[in-house]
């Protein structure tokens, strides 16, 4: 089987054929020491095409290309001219040799051209490029030079550009010397402390804080000269009036010792350096904020921009930590721990950088594990998600962070978490459709308002009386309801004559004994009871009227 070389250079592409493969018996020792020699090594490597690029664009397109194991259209056609053709149905009685397996692979898959990538194939490449200036007729000798120069030079800016607002190296860079200064910070601090203490020992235990410690001390300077026109001016610093009046009265009282006016002024300026520090601290805090929710805002809203960016300066970029599976996510910066762990063969570490998350600490202790495992979990969802999705959104780290804090309440409460799938095709719909979810929620607003405006007129009518509920009833549609209010009138009048009759009926039987009181309570009771009963009350009555008049005929 013949073999073609494919050399990919910084002027062209070239292919060569080898000859005499046989007599060396693919040799790579063999092959290495004829490398060096152009008088074999012409015997053996035979150009049999060669393609110039075009420009210096298109040369870094292709090398490009190349490097990612992909064949261009440029390089497909070269080959279809310079390679034999092969007819259909028929294996080729050749293969080609090339220096990039992925790329050979692709080769094979689009042209069904066998390629070959092995130690022999690569020792006769680098015979190719070594010898290729004679290989190429009409190449001056400095040309290939400039080209491999301008070639290399364009395809490392090219590796290099990036987004300039999506810039991971800033937050590793921002969250070293945050670090750092947090340190110096506090060692400053500290020797402010003891420094100034030689002077007014009291201070240390009125106020507490370094920088407003570094801030009162710059105010100060001198004990001695403290008095109570000072106190608002502490007031504004330490922000309590108690507090201020508290150290002008320990100034007084103050066992220190007197410095002098250069210590004064030393001290004050190292004050004035640490106040510095504290503020920059600050400035650089909000930055580091600012530039976590452009390159990471999902893993910044789920766990935080400081222990975000942890993550991604441990890690070495935020494409490593989007490569790293969960389970090593989870124990990112105890390494030490998990090798001692498995060296004396003990319990490996739950958690690493992640344990600063306020997630584990509000866990309770058997349940820190397991938190520690599902954020790390949500973690390497977040870091994905922010690596390779083009557009800047929170929506996912919003709803992650929603999926922990549910987690949280499962474990303390036994509440039943969403799933996964729902979560995240809510977040989609979030990411996707903002605009529209605005202009959907304002119509919502105001049916709400509509039907509150609606229950108010509702019970507005019902306090003005009766009329408004019996004319309501009417406009109801179903017959037996209609009918229902013209009933109640018809109760009413029958109950009113019923009444009459019944007071005139005790107006005669006044006149008997004791029975008045008796019978005015019974009626007073009969009422109530009429009152109750509705539809029954006609026939009730019509019995008590016949008693009533068989009694009377009877007096």
């Amino acid at each position: 089987m013949t073999l073609y070389l494919l050399y990919e250079s910084a002027s062209g592409y070239a292919l060569f054929q080898a000859h005499g493969l046989d007599e060396i018996g693919q040799n790579t020792e063999a092959v290495r020491s004829s490398v060096t020699d152009i008088n074999r090594f012409g015997k053996v490597a035979k150009l049999v095409g060669f393609n110039p690029f075009d420009s210096a664009l298109d040369a870094l397109n292709q090398c490009n290309a190349v490097s990612e194991g992909q064949m261009t259209d440029e390089l497909r056609s070269f080959l279809d001219l310079s390679l034999p053709k092969v007819k259909e149905g028929k294996k080729p009685k050749f293969s080609v040799g090339v220096a990039e397996p992925k790329l050979g692979s692709h080769i094979y898959e689009v042209t069904k051209i066998p390629c070959q990538s092995n130690e022999f194939v690569l020792e006769l490449l680098r015979g190719v490029r070594l010898h290729f200036n004679t290989f190429i007729a009409n190449l001056k000798p400095g040309d290939l030079e400039k080209a491999q120069l301008g070639l290399g030079h364009s395809y490392s800016r090219a590796k290099v550009k990036f987004n300039v607002n999506r810039v991971d190296n800033m937050v590793i860079q921002a969250i070293f010397l945050l670090d750092t200064l947090d340190k110096d910070i506090n060692s400053f601090s500290m020797r402010v402390r003891e420094w100034y203490s030689w002077h007014f020992p009291e201070l240390v235990k009125i106020v507490n804080d370094n920088y407003l410690y570094a801030k009162v001390a710059k105010f100060v300077e001198n004990k001695s000269e403290l008095s109570e026109d000072k106190i608002p001016g502490l007031t504004d610093i330490i922000g309590d009036e108690d507090k201020a009046k508290e150290i002008v009265e320990a100034a007084k009282a103050s066992m220190g010792q007197d410095l002098s006016i250069i210590d004064l002024i030393n001290v004050k300026q190292f004050a004035q350096r640490v106040m510095d520090l504290a503020e920059y601290r600050k400035k650089l805090y909000d930055y580091l904020v600012a530039k976590m929710n452009d390159i990471a805002p999902n893993l910044a809203a789920l766990i935080g921009e400081v222990v975000g960016a942890r993550l991604i300066s441990h890690a070495g970029s935020l494409t490593n930590l989007a490569k790293c599976p969960s389970s090593t996510l989870q124990i990112l910066g105890a390494e030490k721990a998990l090798f001692r762990a498995l060296k004396t063969r003990g319990n490996t570490p739950k958690y690493g950088l992640i344990f600063h998350s306020s997630f584990i600490g509000r866990a309770s202790a058997r349940n820190k594990g397991r938190m520690a495992r599902y954020l790390a979990n949500k973690c390497s969802i977040a870091s994905r998600i922010d690596c390779f999705l083009e557009k800047s959104t929170t929506a996912f780290g919003d709803k992650l962070r929603e999926q922990v804090e549910e987690r949280l309440d499962f474990y303390d409460k036994g509440v039943a978490p969403r799933k996964n799938i729902d979560v995240m095709k809510v977040a989609m719909e979030n990411a996707e459709n903002k605009d529209t979810e605005m202009d959907v929620d304002e119509p919502t607003v105001a049916t709400s308002v509509k039907k509150s405006k609606k229950k108010k007129s509702k019970t507005e009518a019902a306090e003005d009386g009766e009329a408004m509920a019996e004319d309501k009833p009417t406009a109801v549609p179903n017959g037996d309801d209609s009918e229902e209010p013209k009933s109640e009138k018809k109760k009413k009048k029958e109950k009113r004559k019923l009444e009459e009759e019944t007071d005139q009926a005790a107006e005669k039987a006044s006149g008997v004994n004791g029975f008045n009181a008796d019978e005015g309570t019974a009626k007073k009771k009969k009422k109530k009871k009429s009152k109750d009963d509705g539809v029954d009350l006609p026939v009730a009555s019509e019995g008590k009227k016949k008693k009533k008049k068989s009694k009377s005929e009877d007096e």
